[in-house]
């Protein structure tokens, strides 16, 4: 059975990376997958000063690049290919990929992550890449001396307007209510960046222009109120980037897995899904804190469960 895995990781963020790195490190037969680009949501973060212990200016394409580093120095195989079809009860699990490829393992780690959360309004689809962004840090130069608008009041949303600022000329954050669920610490350096302006009890009701993003139909919460919001007139246009939360894609998954009302999957503290061998790492599980050292630390400790199963039930 050569091409028999020991563990095969679904998805390159954080969580499998670290995953990678543990089920190597046993000397685990061990292969990630992933459908697009090592490092999940983290590698298009400008910054990331709170995992533990990074160095100074840290970014989110640095710290993953060393975690794909790690994985390749201690034999974690790494492929590029989606997974589009799984079969998980029984010993050897069997997962088919985009690719045509058949893989088998003795344990599954699913670490598939999540993706933004869409406004869902109007002309949000139409103007993507073309003024509406999810990305700051790949797409902030593009508005240097822009007025940009930031929706969402979470950590993400406030953290990335003040990256905003250091291209746009504004920042205005828009957010449906008056109280912000980011650290305290985050929401006052916003407040007291003079580039920043706070559109409160807000959200996007439209998005339009002419081929690229010309005007913003706001709609105030209380008062049911509109108003529409044009570029200047010597910008042509303007940016909005959207913070507003994650969906996780766990959809492969649905009536396989147990997950709660949002699609995230349920495990116990073991990363343990309520199938054997079947283990969940990072965004795409039930958790109360979605962060880098969180992802790392699920992946951990999936990867060592997944060890001790495998030694348990395939024990020669």
């Amino acid at each position: 059975m050569e091409n028999l895995y020991d563990i095969v990781i679904i998805g390159g963020g954080p969580a499998g990376l670290a995953a990678g790195i543990y089920g190597a490190r046993a000397k685990m037969k061990t292969l990630i997958l992933e459908k697009t680009k090592n490092g999940g949501q983290i590698v298009i973060t400008h910054e990331v000063a709170n995992y533990p212990g990074s160095v100074e200016n840290a970014s989110g394409p640095s710290l993953t690049a060393r975690m794909v580093q790690q994985c390749d120095e201690f034999g974690a195989e790494i492929k590029r290919d989606g997974i589009v079809e799984v079969q998980l009860e029984g010993d050897i699990k069997v997962l088919k990929g985009e690719s045509g490829t058949e893989y088998r393992t003795k344990a599954v780690i699913v670490a598939a992550g999540a993706s933004p959360r869409k406004i869902g309004c109007p002309g949000e689809a139409e103007f993507t890449g073309k003024g509406v962004s999810y990305c700051a840090t790949c797409d902030a130069d593009f508005f240097e001396d822009f007025e940009v608008f930031v929706v969402g009041g979470g950590d993400s949303a406030l953290e990335e307007a003040m990256y905003l600022t250091k291209f746009a000329r504004k920042v205005t954050i828009v957010h449906r209510r008056q109280g912000f669920r980011c650290a305290k610490s985050i929401e006052e350096k916003a407040r007291k960046n003079p580039k920043i302006e706070f559109l409160l009890d807000t959200v996007v009701e439209e998005i339009k222009g002419d081929g690229i993003l010309e005007s913003v139909v706001f709609k105030n919460t209380v008062t049911g109120e509109t108003h529409e919001y044009f570029a200047d007139e010597e910008d042509g246009t303007m940016g909005v980037f959207v913070f507003i939360g994650v969906i996780a894609q766990t959809d492969l998954y649905k009536g396989i897995l147990d997950m709660d009302e949002q699609n995230y999957l349920l495990t116990d503290d073991h990363m343990r899904t309520n199938i054997p061998g079947v283990f969940a790492a990072g965004d795409c599980r039930q958790k109360p804190l979605r962060q880098v050292v969180t992802a790392t630390a699920d992946g951990a400790i999936a990867a060592t469960q997944a060890e001790k199963y495998i030694e348990e039930h395939f024990a020669e």
